[in-house]
């Protein structure tokens, strides 16, 4: 990049801020809307309130006001008369007008009126000669109608007025005109001819008052690029278009004109030229699809060929399973599955006993009974004389599955061992030294499992809870611990049910169980949301729940208070709440600053009952279940994601009472309303899913690094459902012809494939 013409290493260091490395990554990084400038209007036209874009000439500029208010103040002048130009804080500006004289310039901003003079306000401006890539032709003289509601009309000071002196310039920067009406002012008849009449005759180098390029009569399509600090949409839009000509001539088709032709498709060159530089509002949508099927296409290709490497590559240590087996293990659970588990548990038993590497999601909403299913798998393996391992991304969701595992294996021959940060040294030497030795079978950790001190004896099962929140990279290192040229079985779990079109690309090549029911005697929590007028209600019903010997969370989203968000925070907020709110119940605090030991203590309190009130944050999200707890109050609800409200929420009514969850929201704007009313009107995870993806996208849910794939830069998994099937079916159409692309008609493909992914290739299977 620091090669290109007005880049150099600064500007590259700025780009690669936006993983923009080589041309190809530039000419990749596609507008993400398109700004309609309107075609130009004459200067006597212009209305106060409006946007606008003009085309002149710059007959004067200077720098006004004192260093703490500088601002630019500039005369543009066009055929029909003169206005203002002002920009504030910007004193590099008169430098860059200087290069601008002689030159038709383009403005386009919002105009606004001075003294009945009309004032552009830190506009847009660039030589109207660089505009060569302009819309359909517009009748700039169909836009001198000044009746405009949304604006009033401005004086503007003719050509002949500032010949003639009858402009004043004030040294305060302003300008005004002289005697005139309130009214659109056009030119003065003949007044060309009597300026030229001053000897002011045109010549090559004086270009005529408001001459520019047919291209100037046009309306714009401006492109507006995601930017970062110091490299604004602008600057970007300049590089693309000086590499764009060249950078098109090395793009590749994929598919012949007959494929294309098929799908609708426009050519992969027109695509990407018009996404940069359309002609029309109607080039967009057209160069927008295939770019967008092209990014799904790829990625289900990639998905596809992972899942076929899988199937007929690795290899893994088959753990089949009998009657007696299933019999064994479905006795340790005191309660009859529900039908769903019994349906997941099916389809993992039948994985785990093939020679190669199950590759499973099991997904479910909170309290679908999950950690069951695992288990289940786990004993399978163990069953087999081989090893598993659970790695949760906390000590509390760690601790939760390690007590949940001792409570259905007690008397059991099964050996176990929880390996978290919080272990000592000496349990931890001697645990480490049982696992080497296969003298452990069933090992729950956190990220104390990825040490390079971990070795497995015969690890063939790993588990993994609340996946996205670990690194890719992290995730490739427990399934490296299986043993020699054979890969451990996979199971994925997930209390953040996934959305179909996110599990057809982020996790499509893994296969996918779901748990669509609860557990038997389970409550639907009651939610609703309030503002400050109905705290005191939800209070006193919270203390009608304390007395009836139930127990509460209310959560809070900070520790402690910060300086720039203007939010309670649970450090502070904890002894008002004991103190003025509940001041007769038992109040405890948990938040994640706490060490290990804390935490567990106060959990272990609240778990028996001996504290009725648990103010904390989210650190409670995932991993914690007391049944008697059946209130759960979110305060400043409206700063949460809906798949953060839904597992928060899923932490009450995990008993046979009835729960409730009460929304507090001091404002709430609409989109953080939309949110709230979802959540009160459903406890479905996965329409909340669905919701949250339409909401926030698939980044922010998963979060880019977390999930391995490269981001989507044009499609969108809601809007392009249909879009991604048909990719789907055309990506596993070709790897069932062509499995490693070696045909030549799919070199262009390969080339592209290895190129959209060079840095990732290896992530594929645990991403």
């Amino acid at each position: 990049m620091q090669f290109l013409k007005g880049v150099g290493p600064n500007r590259a260091k700025l780009f690669a801020k936006l993983k923009i490395e080589i041309v190809q990554d530039l000419i990749a990084h596609f507008p993400f809307r398109h700004q309609v400038q309107g075609a130009p209007q004459p200067i006597n036209t212009l209305t106060a309130g409006e946007s606008a874009t003009v085309i002149g000439h710059i007959v004067d500029a200077k720098l006004t006001g004192r260093r703490w208010k500088e601002s630019v103040l500039a005369l543009i002048e066009d055929e029909t008369g003169e206005c203002e130009i002002r920009w504030f804080n910007a004193a590099y500006m008169i430098d860059r007008l200087a290069t601008m004289r002689r030159r038709p310039v383009r403005v386009h901003g919002r105009v606004r009126d001075v003294d009945g003079v009309a004032q552009f306000v830190n506009p847009r401006i660039e030589p109207a000669e660089d505009a060569a890539w302009l819309g359909a032709d517009k009748d700039a003289d169909a836009r001198t109608d000044t009746g405009k509601p949304s604006g009033r009309a401005l004086r503007a000071r003719t050509v002949e007025q500032v010949s003639s002196g009858a402009v004043e310039r004030h040294a305060g920067g302003g300008c005004c005109a002289g005697p005139s009406s309130g009214l659109p002012m056009p030119p003065a008849e003949g007044s060309r001819q009597k300026a030229e009449g001053r000897g002011q005759k045109q010549t090559s180098d004086q270009p005529t008052r408001g001459a520019h390029s047919p291209a100037a009569e046009k309306e714009r399509l401006e492109p507006v690029y995601r930017s970062v600090e110091k490299l604004p949409s602008r600057a970007i839009a300049g590089v693309v278009q000086q590499a764009l000509p060249q950078a098109l001539r090395e793009v590749e088709e994929l598919f012949d004109d007959a494929y294309l032709s098929s799908r609708t498709l426009a050519r992969r060159r027109s695509a990407i030229e018009r996404m940069h530089r359309p002609t029309s509002l109607d080039d967009i949508p057209i160069a927008r699809r295939r770019i967008a099927y092209d990014e799904l296409f790829l990625m289900q290709l990639a998905i596809a060929m992972k899942r076929n490497h899988t199937l007929t590559v690795d290899r893994a240590i088959a753990l089949p399973s009998s009657d007696a087996i299933d019999a064994r293990i479905r006795r340790r659970f005191p309660f009859t599955m529900t039908s769903a588990q019994g349906r997941a548990v099916r389809e993992i038993a039948a994985d785990l006993a093939r020679p190669r590497p199950m590759n499973r999601l099991l997904q479910g909403d909170v309290g679908s009974g999950k950690t069951v299913v695992a288990l289940y798998a786990a004993l399978v393996a163990i069953a087999n004389r081989q090893q598993s391992a659970i790695m949760a991304p906390t000590e509390v969701l760690a601790e939760q599955h390690f007590h949940n595992v001792e409570k259905y294996l007690e008397g059991s021959r099964v050996r176990r061992v929880l390996l978290t940060g919080r272990t000592t040294a000496k349990q931890r030497t001697a645990a480490l030294k049982a696992i080497d030795a296969g003298e452990m079978d069933l090992v729950i950790g956190t990220q104390a499992l990825l040490e390079k001190d971990v070795t497995f004896r015969s690890l063939a099962l790993v588990i993994v809870d609340e996946q996205h929140k670990f690194g890719v990279a992290q995730r490739g290192t427990i399934r490296s611990r299986g043993a020699a040229n054979v890969l451990p079985h996979y199971l994925v779990m997930s209390a953040t049910p996934i959305p179909r079109t996110l599990s057809m690309t982020v996790f499509g090549d893994l296969d996918v169980s779901i748990l669509d029911e609860l557990p038997p005697g389970r409550q639907p929590t009651k939610t609703f949301w309030a503002g400050p007028k109905g705290y005191a209600d939800v209070w006193t019903m919270v203390k009608q729940r304390l007395a009836a010997g139930e127990q509460a969370f209310v959560v809070y989203p900070l520790v402690e208070e910060s300086a720039t968000m203007p939010l309670r925070a649970a450090t502070r907020e904890v002894e008002h709440i004991a103190k003025n709110v509940l001041p007769d119940s038992t109040v405890d605090l948990l938040h994640g600053k706490m060490t290990g030991k804390k935490k567990q203590e106060v959990m272990e309190r609240f778990a028996r009952g001996e504290t009725q009130v648990l103010v904390c944050t989210t650190v409670i999200e995932v991993g914690v279940d007391v049944p008697n707890a059946t209130v759960m109050v979110i305060q400043h609800a409206d700063r949460y994601g809906l798949a953060a409200l839904h597992q928060l929420r899923g932490r009450v009514g995990r008993g046979d009472r009835p729960a409730v969850c009460a929304l507090l929201a001091d404002k709430a704007g609409p989109l953080a309303q939309r949110r709230l009313g979802i959540l009160c009107a459903t406890t479905d995870g996965f329409r909340i899913a669905e919701e949250d993806l339409r909401l926030r996208g698939p980044g922010e849910i998963l979060g880019t690094q977390q999930h391995g794939w490269p981001e989507l830069r044009v499609a969108n998994l809601i809007d392009d459902a249909d879009l991604l099937d048909l990719a789907q079916r055309d990506a596993l159409t070709l790897v069932r012809k062509d499995p490693k692309l070696a045909a030549p008609a799919n070199a262009a493909l390969r080339r592209e494939l290895i190129a959209r992914f060079r840095h990732r290739l290896a992530w594929i299977d645990v991403a």
